[in-house]
């Protein structure tokens, strides 16, 4: 176990490593002075070189990289040309906006395909698997751009059930928080349930063919006993890493949905960055986007090697 745990940490460490080089030196080679940019096209030739100067631009590529990289441990990410704020406070502000409709999102969409894909792998070929089935393709072709203009428009203007934009956070009013969250998370959810769905699915069908739920059919234990305790445990592992590559993979990706519903998150920031060409927010965002993504990778490994007893007896060579 101790060797797994070293073996994945490091693998970590070096994806990190090889990601912060490539961060740095594509948005560094891309056309356009960062330090023109700030001081605008009426500075000065002078100005513009004092700037590179105290901006360390002036130096080489691989000392600008260590100093950017050592500050970035320290979490230190530099100070936004746009915002003039430091790009950690911006990153902090706008984490809870993203974590929580990333969150909920995937609470709804973990629900949905654990209850439709349990029940439609005990019940294969009927009505409710069918039924899932359906809703599997069409929350994986309806683009959720569309889905969220649709919500605006219906549950927004039309019926006023929740707000249409804005976030207010949990720590203000906790029904206004999840009512300002609830149709951004539910438009998330619908795009990712069809594919965990079809995982839970598959996952369950293998198990439930296994010859140890023979066993405890045999023994005549119930079918919430054969089914949830014994199946569902056994089925667990590609579903769980599909949920952790979903969560990781909306925490950096909500951009298009928070440009929907205009919900100040890590989407929209990194959209702003891109836009006005602020390469020490883009650094920033893109690094610790990547820290959380290998992080939560890590963390869905590790839960995995716990599960799955198999795991553990591959790594020692058995």
């Amino acid at each position: 176990m101790l060797n797994y745990l070293i073996n994945r940490i490091k693998g970590a460490v070096i994806v990190l490593f090889l990601v912060s080089i490539i961060t740095f030196m594509v948005l560094m080679i891309l056309p356009g002075d960062p330090a023109q940019l700030i001081l605008g096209t009426e500075a000065t030739p002078d100005m513009v070189k004092d700037l590179h100067v105290s901006m360390g631009l002036d130096k080489p590529y691989y000392m600008q990289y260590g100093s950017w990289l050592i500050d970035f441990l320290r979490f230190d990410m530099g100070e936004s040309y746009l915002y003039g704020e430091s790009v950690s406070l911006l990153i902090l502000n706008c984490l809870p906006v993203t974590l929580s409709i990333a969150l909920f999102s995937m609470i709804i969409a973990t629900l949905v395909a654990f209850i439709f894909g349990v029940l439609s792998s005990v019940k294969k070929d009927s009505f409710i698997d069918y039924f899932s089935r359906s809703i599997m393709q069409l929350g994986t072709a309806i683009p959720s751009f569309w889905i969220g203009m649709v919500f605006v428009v219906f549950f927004g203007l039309r019926l006023k059930w929740f707000p249409i934009s804005g976030y207010v956070p949990a720590s203000e009013n906790f029904i206004k928080f999840l009512k300002s969250i609830t149709l951004p998370s539910v438009v998330l959810a619908i795009g990712e349930f069809g594919l965990l769905l079809r995982i839970v699915r598959s996952s369950m069908q293998e198990s439930i063919s296994q010859d140890y739920m023979e066993m405890a059919r045999v023994k005549g234990l119930s079918l919430i006993s054969i089914y949830f305790k014994y199946a569902l445990r056994g089925a667990m592992v590609a579903p769980l890493t599909i949920i952790g590559m979903q969560f990781a993979k909306l925490v950096g990706g909500t951009t298009v949905v928070e440009t929907v519903f205009a919900l100040p998150g890590l989407g929209r920031l990194v959209l702003t960055a891109v836009e006005h060409r602020d390469i020490v927010l883009l650094q920033g965002l893109v690094m610790f986007i990547t820290t959380f993504v290998i992080l939560i990778t890590l963390v869905v490994d590790i839960l995995i090697m716990f599960i799955n007893p198999r795991i553990k007896t591959f790594e020692r060579g058995e």
